[in-house]
């Protein structure tokens, strides 16, 4: 994120480099200094004849080049985009020549997304010399959180944990997804205001009481009636509580679990560093870790491996979501 930022306030500054080449597995980022570039290098006037947007299905790397090469038409400088330009990977290398010597009035943006291309090889090391390389990485589970709360932190709104734990369980790390969902918070919330579980129920539609985060601090406290409560929910609500995410998530509650059986230092501080997870939510790991002692958790996970394969439809074709996801958790609490 810092390093966008820094992308950024250099093309903001005018501070051009001559080839952006933005890759990997993450779309967002990509998307969003590719349009940036668009909307903020040129005026409007020198856009109708000084900037292309190219698409890599269409071209190949020697359209590109003699695009590149071009001089500006009454502007300081050209742009020429190439989206979805992981569709030349297979000739992708034939860019070093120009790397090597590209037009300096030109600005020339790759928009390389869920791929990468291989460090080792010559491109690599010239782009990184002659241009600008951004590598948007997939976050992971436990970094969506604090991504939603960075993000919003630097939009003069806050985020309460539990809310953000929601919307990154119902999203997942779809980023762009995150982002539209936080945009439309934004239109009817005034800024400075604090996004809390009940806004984003009222909102977004994601149950502040039904969803997997519930889920998981009733099975962790032990709580029947309510881990009932919520896979009753859940059964009359497939469509939006898939079992492949509820179990992928208790998967990761438990592996987490096991993991904190085995630390020496159980502190708080130590359980969040070590465990990876928000310091607000480390006395729910304490309290289920007192409630599934080691051998008890390793059964656990053994559970939600045999369901993970039953709620693909392996060896439960006829049986409902729902009666999956109650006789799973009647395994795991007994």
């Amino acid at each position: 994120m810092d390093e966008v930022k820094q992308i950024v306030a250099d093309i903001k500054n005018k501070k051009f480099r001559p080839i952006y080449f933005l890759m990997g597995e993450e779309p967002y980022y990509i998307d969003n200094i590719s349009k940036y570039i668009e909307n903020n290098v040129l005026s409007e006037e020198e856009k109708g004849f000084n900037q292309m947007i190219l698409y890599g299905r269409d071209v190949s790397i020697e359209d590109i080049v003699g695009h590149a090469k071009r001089y500006p038409m009454m502007s300081e400088y050209q742009v020429v985009i190439v989206k979805e330009a992981q569709d030349l990977s297979r000739n992708i290398e034939k860019l070093v020549s120009y790397a090597e010597q590209p037009q300096p009035t030109t600005i020339l943006v790759f928009n390389y997304k869920y791929k990468t291309i291989d460090k080792r090889k010559k491109l690599y090391k010239t782009l990184k010399k002659s241009g600008v390389i951004f590598e948007s990485k997939k976050l992971y589970d436990n970094q969506v959180s604090d991504w939603i709360r960075r993000v919003l932190s630097g939009q003069n709104y806050t985020i309460s944990p539990k809310a953000a734990q929601m919307l990154a369980e119902f999203l997942g790390t779809n980023l762009s997804k995150i982002s539209n969902e936080l945009d439309k918070l934004k239109i009817i919330l005034p800024e400075g205001t604090q996004i809390t579980p009940e806004l984003i129920e009222q909102n977004i539609g994601i149950s502040k009481d039904y969803n997997n985060f519930e889920l998981q601090n009733a099975v962790g406290s032990r709580n029947v009636l309510k881990a009932n409560q919520i896979i009753k929910y859940f059964g009359e609500n497939p469509k939006d509580n898939p079992m492949v995410v509820t179990v992928a998530l208790l998967y990761n509650f438990f592996s987490k679990l096991l993991y904190l059986h085995g630390l020496t230092d159980k502190s708080p501080r130590s359980v969040a560093s070590a465990l990876k997870i928000n310091p607000y939510f480390v006395n729910d790991y304490i309290t289920a870790s007192k409630n599934y002692p080691m051998k008890k958790v390793s059964g656990v996970i053994a559970i939600l491996r045999e369901f993970d394969v039953k709620g693909k439809g392996v060896g439960s074709n006829a049986v409902k979501q729902g009666d999956l996801l109650k006789e799973m958790v009647v395994r795991i609490m007994n």
